[in-house]
């Protein structure tokens, strides 16, 4: 009997990835027309816009015109060919006409991170032989495309004007995108930028963490007599004058990192997680309350130390992670939310989201989970609630 059942779990374990993937294959595809600006793509593998695309294919989301979503090519920006040259498509040539249409036959925009390709990213990419310092690829240089044009602002304002969703996530209004672009950004969507990003780093130790970027590491020590002097985790805060802040962990810190908290209503209007780490980049900003929502909000836990530190800096404590307006129109994601470590094959798998506790580990930096239990949820559910779909 014990056999038999053994027999029978095990058959059933090893049909269940095509029960799921049959699933999927024969779930209805629902047309809805989403205009995707990236212009952070520095390679074929579409980082910065993945889980978007992800989210896209799971949903069996097509395009009225093209078809299914193609993350490689259903976007505009910055296109590589991984041999080191690149072409760029966008609207920053359309007139008001052309741009009127084009958000007439698109139901929606996404702007995902504009923050732009860098001559030192690019050469370390596709001309590594030139490269002799390890930490070329994270030094301040030349930028070839980044930040938020006019044009692409305008075209914000007339989606905003007939009625369509628009999403919009760190980073399209600090640096690249020029101060007056910026303010008229904040203008017309009744928010602020502080002039803060940050970064939690599981290591801030120079020595074995690469991934800490040269210019804030020049920036710290050129600013406080040449020392730097942490070795443990911690977040670093830039401002966009360059002032950079470290706070440590345990010397600055209670908690090592950001947390991302969200209210019961909230949590579960959107089914994301209540509480949840936040290990990347995120800037921080503050709302006009008659015209905004904080859906959710970062929290900083600081020692009495490190309050001092950010008093001094004017840097506060708790700050909007997600904002709505009040017709649930405009999103703003304020961190780098579509960038996540995750592969587009598990997007086939119908119910593969109940499996998602096999990828993440417990490692502090993860982004795993933030994509499994609060990005995929908000925006699948922003989707529906968006009521705009109508399966073919």
């Amino acid at each position: 009997m014990a056999k038999r059942f053994f027999i029978t779990t095990l058959l059933l374990l090893l049909l269940l990835p095509l029960i799921m993937y049959l699933a999927w294959v024969l779930s209805p595809e629902t047309k809805l027309n989403v205009l995707i600006l990236d212009k952070t793509v520095l390679s074929t593998k579409v980082q910065e816009h993945i889980s978007l695309s992800w989210i896209l294919s799971h949903e069996k989301y097509i395009h009225s015109d093209s078809g299914v979503y193609n993350p490689k090519q259903h976007y505009q920006g910055f296109f590589p060919d991984d041999k080191g040259n690149y072409t760029i498509k966008d609207f920053n040539d359309y007139n008001i006409s052309e741009l009127e249409q084009l958000a007439s036959k698109n139901d929606m925009v996404y702007y995902t991170d504009l923050y732009g390709i860098y001559y030192n990213e690019w050469i370390a990419t596709y001309y590594p032989e030139r490269v002799k310092d390890s930490r070329f690829i994270s030094q301040r240089s030349k930028l070839y495309y980044g930040g938020l044009s006019l044009k692409e602002l305008e075209l914000l304002r007339i989606f905003k004007k007939q009625n369509k969703l628009i999403i919009n996530e760190f980073n399209i209004i600090a640096h690249p995108t020029a101060y007056n672009v910026r303010r008229a950004y904040e203008k017309e969507f009744d928010m602020k930028w502080s002039g803060w990003v940050g970064r939690y780093f599981d290591s801030l130790d120079t020595l074995t963490n690469m991934d800490i970027p040269r210019w804030l590491i020049d920036n710290y020590t050129n600013q406080h007599a040449g020392k730097w002097p942490f070795t443990k985790s911690g977040i670093a805060f830039v401002r966009e004058d360059d002032k950079v802040e470290i706070l440590e962990n345990q010397t600055h810190l209670n908690v090592e990192l950001p947390f991302i908290y969200t209210s019961d209503a909230i949590a579960k209007k959107y089914d994301i997680s209540k509480k949840i780490k936040y290990p990347f980049w995120f800037d921080i900003i503050t709302v006009n309350d008659s015209a905004n929502k904080v859906l959710s909000e970062y929290k900083l836990d600081a020692n009495a130390v490190g309050d001092s530190l950010l008093q001094v800096w004017n840097i506060p404590k708790k700050f909007p992670a997600l904002i709505s307006d009040k017709r649930e129109l405009f999103y703003y994601l304020s961190g780098d939310f579509c960038d996540n470590p995750i592969g587009l094959n598990s997007a086939k798998f119908k119910g593969i989201q109940w499996f998602a506790f096999v990828t993440a580990s417990k490692e502090k930096a993860e982004r795993v989970s933030f994509f499994w239990y609060y990005y995929r949820p908000l925006i699948q559910t922003i989707l529906k609630e968006y009521k705009l779909e109508s399966p073919l």
